[in-house]
């Protein structure tokens, strides 16, 4: 009995400083980490996935998804929602979520899950303190009025010419840049795993130098679901 009382006060002293990685501002722990030290712990801890009436692992409204996990400590279930997002962290729509987008939500929600019970809870506890500080910077500031003394006249000289300002460099931001190269790496992994054609790939899924985040994410997601004879032709 005491061990089922304290067991937050166990998992809330774990340092997982170290397995923490930052991305587009937000922390994130890995899956596996925060899993894996939890079931050293507690061998019996298990999680569900919860699906919808139609037996899919995620919900939607017709507009956009959303996952909902559950991790069970000592008999004690914490559930967590979570929006299946994009590498901004904004809604996808639904008619562009694929299975790996999911795949991604579901993993966060059970890490977030899991820190219900203790594990790196910490990192999360700024999230809706954060929230209220960026609408109170957003909030528009009371215009202020000063009155000086007017000055002596001084002789007119004549007003230097504003020099035109350089138009801003064109291109994707660097949190672009880094998903580019994060599903670029991904799905490089998975050609050398498969032993496909690179050519092909691109070929297949249109992809070139001008490709979006979103262009590396869908055709990892297209080739993951692709049935292993279908494959074939990749080579």
């Amino acid at each position: 009995m005491e061990n089922k009382q304290n067991y937050f006060i166990e998992l809330n002293s774990i340092d997982v400083g170290d397995k923490v990685e930052k991305k587009n501002g937000l922390t994130y722990l890995s899956w596996a980490y925060a899993w894996g030290e939890l079931k050293k712990r507690h061998p019996t801890a298990f999680y569900t996935i919860y699906e919808n009436a139609q037996g899919w692992n995620y919900h939607t409204d017709g507009r956009t998804a959303w996952v909902k996990t559950g991790v069970t400590v000592e008999g004690l279930e914490h559930i967590e929602y979570l929006p299946v997002m994009d590498y901004k962290n904004n809604s996808i729509p639904i008619d562009r979520v694929t299975s790996f987008d999911v795949n991604k939500a579901i993993q966060r929600s059970l890490t977030k899950a899991v820190a219900r019970h203790g594990i790196g809870l910490y990192i999360y506890a700024g999230e809706d303190i954060n929230e209220a500080a960026e609408s109170v910077q957003d909030a528009p500031k009371p215009k202020t009025t000063k009155t000086t003394p007017k000055a002596a006249a001084k002789p007119s000289q004549p007003k230097p010419q504003p020099q035109a300002t350089p138009p801003a460099p064109q291109g994707e931001d660097s949190d672009a840049i880094e998903e580019i190269i994060d599903y670029r790496l991904e799905l490089r992994n998975y050609i050398a795993e498969n032993k496909l054609s690179g050519q092909k790939v691109a070929k297949r899924c249109d992809l070139g130098p001008k490709s979006t985040p979103d262009d590396y994410r869908i055709a990892l997601a297209f080739l993951r679901d692709m049935p292993p004879e279908a494959l074939e032709v990749l080579k």
